[in-house]
């Protein structure tokens, strides 16, 4: 499996390029919610991404590999997808993965539960649930939406 698809590359890489522009003109920078989760199938292993250098291999974002101190910083694609895991498996992408929490939020979470996994079910059980009762056709659009 390729572990960036384009779509991700260029989600990944416009977080990166708003990035660098907060830096050169002072301004705040943004907190994007993770784009991407990679994980090792057999362990706990385990990294969400925002941004990709323009180099096509660092990552930055927030890296777990099991031992109960999440921390955030730069990782390579390139050796991620490398590791050759036990009965022939690699690191793998999570297709399923979707977030709006951002970073600076899941880092939190995981450094004080102690794992991204344990932070995920942490931050599920917060996110607001949709109510059974209201039709999502009837709703009115998001704002800004036309």
């Amino acid at each position: 499996m390729d572990l960036l698809t384009p779509d991700l590359r260029a989600r990944l890489r416009a977080n990166a390029v708003a990035h660098h522009d907060a830096m050169q003109h002072g301004t705040t920078e943004p907190d994007p919610a993770p784009v991407v989760k990679f994980f090792n199938p057999l362990g706990a292993a385990t990294w969400l991404a925002t941004e990709l250098d323009s180099d096509g291999d660092t990552l930055f974002g927030l890296a777990d590999l099991g031992f109960g101190c999440p921390e955030l910083g730069s990782f390579s694609l390139g050796e991620i997808a490398a590791l050759r895991l036990p009965f022939g498996l690699t690191i793998e992408r999570d297709l399923c993965f979707a977030s709006t929490v951002p970073l600076s939020v899941w880092a939190d979470t995981a450094r004080r539960a102690g794992s991204i996994l344990w932070a995920a079910q942490l931050l599920a059980r917060l996110a607001p649930r949709p109510d059974p009762s209201v039709d999502s056709d009837q709703l009115p659009p998001p704002q800004g939406s036309g």
